[in-house]
This record gives C-alpha cells, sequence and structure tokens, in this order.
C-alpha cells in the first residue's frame, strides 16, 4: 500500500495537478460542482421514491410496505416532480454553468457567456416534434435536458466561451455607447456583434449536423456511441466492454447507463427472460441457461453503489480520507444514496466526472467484481446464477444473495467481499487525494500567513 501511495504521489498526483489546472478542465469540474446541491436534492427524493414509496422498491419489499400502506406507489407523485426540475434538467444547467465558469478563468462576461452558451445549446438541440391525438400540438423532447445531453452541454459551455470571449476582445466588433449608458446596458451592446457571431456559428453547425440526420446533433453523437457496439455478443467479454465504455462515458460527463440502455436491452434482455422463465419452471437458479448477462454479473457484483462500484469509495473516504475535509463531508451525504445505488452525489458532487485522480479505480473496481463474480459462479461454481429479478435500488452486497434464491449463504459472502474488493481498489487513491488536499490547505495557510 505505501508503495502504490508514494508511487502515485509521484508522478500521478502531479499529472492530476496539471490537468486539474487547465482551464477547460476546471470549468467543467467547478460547474458539476456548483450543481451538486440541485443534484443531492434529486437524488433524495429519487431515493425516497423507489426505496420507500416504490412498492417493488428494497426497503418497500422488506418491510411489505405494500401490503400496509393501500396505493403506496400513487404516493409518488407527490415528490415525482421534483426530478423535473434537478436531475432532468442537468445538461440545462452545466451549458450554463460551464460558460460561466470558463469566462471567470478568461476574464470574460460571465452571464452573457453563460446565457449564450444556453441559447447555442437549445439551438442545437433536436427540433420540436408535431404530436397527434388529443393533446395535439408540438414540443421538444426532454431526453436529451438530462444526463444523456451532458457531452453536447459540455461542448456547447466550452466552445461558447472560447468564441464570445476572444470575439468580445476584439475591438473592431465592439458597440462604443455613451459614457452615461448603464455600465450592465454598455456591456451587452459591447458584446452584441459576438454574441450574433457565435449564434450565427451554432446556427450553422446545427444545419450541417441536421444534414446528417433531422435530429442533429445530440442523435449524432448518441448515434455514434451506439454503433460501434451493436455487433457485439453475450459473454463475458461484452460485458467488460460495456463496463469499461460505460464507466469512461461517465467520466466525459455522459450518463453511461442511459446512454448504453437502449443498446443492452437488445443484447441482454432475451437471456434475462430466459433465465426468469427457467426458475419459475425449476424453482431454482442453479442450471440457468445464461449465467452471464448484464444483469447476472454488473449489476449483482460490479454495481454496489452505483455505476464504480462506488459504495467501495465511500468506505475507503471513512477508513483513510477523513482528513481531506471537502470529500469527506460529500461521501458522508452520500453515504445512505449510495447504499441504495443512487451515486449521483458522489459522480457530480466530488465529483468522479472530469477528476483524474479517481479515473483508475472507477474503471478497475467493478470490472475485478464481475470477475470475481463470473469465476465464482462460471468457474468453480460455488454459488447459483444470479437469475431473480432484484430491484435495483438493493443493496449492492445483497444482490447476489437475492438474486440467487437467497438459499446460499456464499452468495451473500461473495457479495461482501466484492465490496471489501472494491473499498481495497480504492483505499491507495482515497489517500493519495487525501494527502494532496492537506498539502494544498498546508501551502494556502502558508500564503495566508505570509
Amino acid at each position: 500500500m505505501e508503495a502504490i501511495q508514494s508511487f502515485m504521489e509521484r508522478y500521478f498526483v502531479p499529472l492530476a495537478a496539471k490537468i486539474n489546472g487547465q482551464r477547460h478542465v476546471a470549468a467543467v469540474r467547478d460547474a458539476f460542482t456548483l450543481s451538486f446541491p440541485l443534484t443531492m436534492g434529486g437524488s433524495m427524493v429519487l431515493l425516497i421514491n423507489y426505496v420507500l414509496l416504490d412498492p417493488s422498491g428494497f426497503i418497500a419489499k422488506l418491510l411489505h410496505l405494500g401490503d400496509l400502506i393501500p396505493n403506496l406507489a400513487q404516493y409518488q407523485a407527490v415528490l415525482s416532480s421534483v426530478i423535473n426540475g434537478t436531475t432532468n434538467i442537468l445538461s440545462i444547467l452545466i451549458a450554463f454553468l460551464v460558460a460561466y465558469q470558463l469566462a471567470q478563468e478568461m476574464g470574460g462576461d460571465k452571464v452573457l457567456c453563460g446565457i449564450t452558451s444556453l441559447s447555442a445549446f437549445f439551438i442545437l438541440y433536436p427540433a420540436s416534434q408535431a404530436f397527434a391525438g388529443k393533446n395535439a400540438g408540438t414540443g421538444l423532447t426532454t431526453t436529451y435536458l438530462g444526463a444523456q445531453g451532458l457531452f453536447v452541454a459540455l461542448l456547447v459551455g466550452l466552445l461558447t466561451t472560447e468564441l464570445l470571449t476572444r470575439f468580445g476582445n476584439n475591438e473592431k466588433l465592439r458597440i462604443k455607447m455613451p459614457e452615461m449608458v448603464p455600465p450592465a446596458v454598455a456591456q451587452s451592446f459591447n458584446l452584441l456583434i459576438p454574441m450574433m457571431l457565435v449564434l450565427a456559428i451554432m446556427g450553422v453547425l446545427n444545419y450541417l449536423f441536421s444534414m446528417i440526420t433531422p435530429e442533429g446533433i445530440q442523435v449524432v453523437v448518441y448515434n455514434a456511441i451506439q454503433a460501434p457496439l451493436t455487433s457485439l455478443g453475450s459473454s463475458m467479454g461484452t460485458i467488460i466492454v460495456f463496463v469499461l465504455v460505460q464507466q469512461l462515458l461517465w467520466i466525459v460527463g455522459i450518463h453511461g447507463p442511459n446512454t448504453l440502455n437502449a443498446l443492452r436491452s437488445v443484447i441482454f434482455t432475451e437471456q434475462l427472460n430466459a433465465n426468469l422463465a427457467y426458475v419459475a419452471a425449476h424453482g431454482s437458479a442453479w442450471g440457468a441457461p445464461y449465467p452471464v448477462n448484464w444483469g447476472s454479473i454488473n449489476d449483482a457484483f460490479g454495481n454496489g453503489g452505483g455505476s464504480g462500484a462506488t459504495l467501495g469509495l465511500i468506505l475507503a473516504m471513512f477508513i483513510v480520507g477523513r482528513k481531506n475535509k471537502g470529500e469527506f463531508s460529500i461521501c458522508k451525504m452520500s453515504l445512505v444514496p449510495g447504499l441504495f445505488n443512487i451515486n449521483e452525489p458522489i459522480m457530480f458532487g466530488l465529483p468522479i466526472v472530469m477528476n483524474p485522480m479517481y479515473v483508475i479505480p472507477f474503471i478497475l473496481a467493478p470490472i475485478v467484481c464481475n470477475l470475481i463474480g463470473y469465476f465464482c459462479v462460471c468457474v468453480i461454481k460455488i454459488i447459483p446464477p444470479v437469475a431473480y429479478s432484484v430491484a435495483w435500488t438493493t443493496p449492492g452486497f445483497l444482490t447476489p444473495f437475492l438474486g440467487s434464491g437467497a438459499n446460499n449463504i456464499m452468495a451473500l459472502v461473495i457479495g461482501i467481499l466484492c465490496l471489501v474488493v472494491s473499498t481495497i481498489i480504492y483505499l491507495p487513491f482515497v489517500a493519495a487525494s487525501t494527502r494532496a488536499a492537506i498539502k494544498k490547505e498546508a501551502e494556502e495557510a502558508g500564503e495566508n500567513n505570509a
């Protein structure tokens, strides 16, 4: 452990610090940090709605709340609209905040860059669609307002601010106003021509992408990610590839599970249904025809705490990261949601998105845990396949036990083992991050005293 930490502090931490200091990376990181309170609020509502109020949720099923409280699921409607104003509009928030933060780094107008970015985001957004029937009319799809539109939102925020700030520094493009004009109005006129140029460029980009597909850049990006994966079959190699792509998408700000969900469903749903039919006919998961599929491997063994097995990260922070006050406080708040596989607070609050410090364990932990599950199920066969359908809010370490029929104690042991392994994988990286934070805090204290 000491050798790994020493290596990381010597080579990895300086590289991570250099990357973190790059203005575009810093703008993205700080944008996600600013959006954290809303993300946390949305996650807590999600926790209540799907763990307590959904009859199929883990706690609701455990306590039989559906039997005790009539029409339990109807109470989800009380808080369901909160999601629409938090995680479901995350791309809009990020488009504004990335531009705002980058403008601050570049000395530009923060508010005007932010609202120009919002305008550009919707210029590039899929065109409105016509709806027939009782509610006839036109409207925008909400698909890319949330996490699925994050990658485009990031690009728009960065590109818009770069262009607007550089155009705004060109004296020839400024409209000079008399001194008696209020500063806010004068600044708006100063940037009027640069803003027009930026929006015109975005209009041209939208037209070019619409030549590829009528839905525009969002669909182009989405299809470009999915297309190379369409020929993959269902095997352990396929699962590893999916995990790798999913984690890499998360790192650059794209919601990996949502982005790949359609393709995963096409490839793995048949196997899942066949396994369910088998256990319904035989009353046991032993001998299930598809022991290797997404649900029986990754969801069962590599998803403890959510994508990246981040419950291990939280536990590692409690073990060696208490002196890293910022990250530790976020992990404390994220413990309860993380227990039920809701890890948006960690993803966007720590953050893991665009954070080079945690790239390696975020990718490595679920892959190692998946391999442990595969070894136990398919090689040494000490536990039955995870063939029963289990609520996604079930704590990760319980999923192998409940999903294999809840009658094999070794399945529970393996679930706990995966949690321990993921924690060990995260430990050296959390320790290195903590030491870097302590060193930075000491340097800042020295500067203040000087």
